[in-house]
């Protein structure tokens, strides 16, 4: 009767735990990150009340997708994809549309531009028109600077991820 022995048990040492370490981005660079964004979505917004645009002259005209397509020269899944507000309507595609629905680039924009105005951009402008003219100025001067020095920061931030 032969007994078979177990090889001894082998230890392996636990690797130590990695430190906690967090990085926290300064203020400024925060503010761009989300001033950036805050600029993406507002595009994305854009094209959408474009496309929404779009969709409502066809629908007025009553039009489908496959005739307007046609009579502008392009894919009918491009012209789905413009009124989804998934891709941006080239300058020369809108200027079909115009010629196609027998209207001017203000009478296009002006319910976009009507829609995009917030009651805050409202209140801004009433209470800057109501301040007297040196203070206006104080005031553009104030935008020119914090413009002017969010720039910077932009510069500032480049400078750190090119390290």
């Amino acid at each position: 009767m032969s007994l078979k022995q177990n090889p001894p048990a082998v230890t392996v040492p636990q690797a130590a735990p990695m430190p906690q370490t967090s990085y926290t981005a300064p203020a400024s660079q925060a503010s761009q990150v989300s001033s950036q964004t805050s600029q993406a979505s507002q595009k994305i917004q854009q094209i959408q009340l474009v496309g929404r645009k779009i969709r409502q002259l066809r629908k007025e005209h009553k039009l489908t997708q496959v005739e307007l397509s046609t009579r502008l020269g392009i894919q009918q899944s491009d012209l789905s994809r413009m009124e989804q507000g998934e891709y941006r309507v080239s300058l020369d595609t809108l200027f079909r549309i115009l010629a196609e629905f027998k209207m001017s680039m203000g009478e296009f924009f002006e319910e976009i531009a009507q829609e995009s105005i917030t009651p805050r951009d409202v209140r801004l402008v009433e209470n800057f028109n109501a301040l007297p003219h040196d203070a206006q100025r104080e005031v553009e001067d104030f935008i020119a600077f914090k413009k002017a020095q969010n720039r910077q920061g932009h510069r500032d931030l480049r400078d750190l991820t090119d390290e």
